[in-house]
C-alpha cells in the first residue's frame, strides 16, 4: 500500500508569508488534541521547535512545483512520530499504516508471529535497536478517509497525486 501524502503547506504558519521556491523553512510535528499536526515555519520566523514538538527538520521549497516528485520525511522524524502515536490510542490506524510505510521501505521489518505475541504485530528495527509492537487494525477502520488524511497532513513533501 502506497499512500500519496500532500505536500507542506504553502505559507508560513507564523507569518502568515508565502514560500517562494529556493526559501528554506523548518517543518515540525506537534501533538495536537486531534493528534498529530504539521507546522511549517519560515526560517527567519524559527526560534527552534516548539514545546509540543515530537519531531521538526529543515526543508527547501523545491524551484518548480512541477519537477519535485513526492518525498518522505527523514526516517529519524518517522521513527519518531511511530513511537509518539504508541501513546496516541485514537491514533492506532494511523500508527499502523505508518509502520506498513517503514516496512516497505525497510526501515523495519516485521517479525514472524509467536504465541506470546497475543495476536499483536512486531515490527524490530536495527537503526534503533528496539521493537515496536502494534495491535491489528480493522480493514474498515483503515479504509476511513480521514485515516490516510490524517497520515497526509503529516509526512509528505513536495507535490503529491
Amino acid at each position: 500500500m502506497d499512500l500519496k501524502l500532500h505536500r507542506p503547506h504553502p505559507v508560513c504558519s507564523r507569518t502568515g508569508r508565502g514560500f517562494v521556491p529556493g526559501d528554506v523553512f523548518f517543518s515540525a510535528l506537534l501533538q495536537g488534541a486531534g493528534g498529530l499536526e504539521r507546522i511549517d515555519v519560515a526560517v527567519g520566523a524559527w526560534d527552534g521547535p516548539p514545546p509540543a514538538a515530537i519531531a521538526w527538520w529543515r526543508s527547501v521549497q523545491p524551484a518548480a512545483a512541477n519537477d519535485a516528485g513526492p518525498s518522505l520525511a527523514p526516517v529519524e522524524v518517522l521513527l519518531n512520530a511511530l513511537e509518539a502515536l504508541d501513546e496516541a490510542d485514537a491514533d492506532e490506524a494511523v500508527r499502523y499504516l505508518l509502520a506498513l510505510q517503514l516496512v516497505r521501505r525497510r526501515i523495519l521489518k516485521l517479525e514472524p508471529p509467536d504465541e506470546a505475541d497475543d495476536g499483536m504485530l512486531v515490527f524490530s528495527c536495527r537503526r534503533r535497536d528496539c521493537v515496536y509492537r502494534i495491535g491489528p487494525v480493522a480493514a474498515a477502520t483503515l479504509a476511513d478517509p480521514e485515516v490516510g488524511a490524517r497520515l497526509s497532513a503529516l509526512l509528505w513533501s513536495g507535490d503529491a497525486a
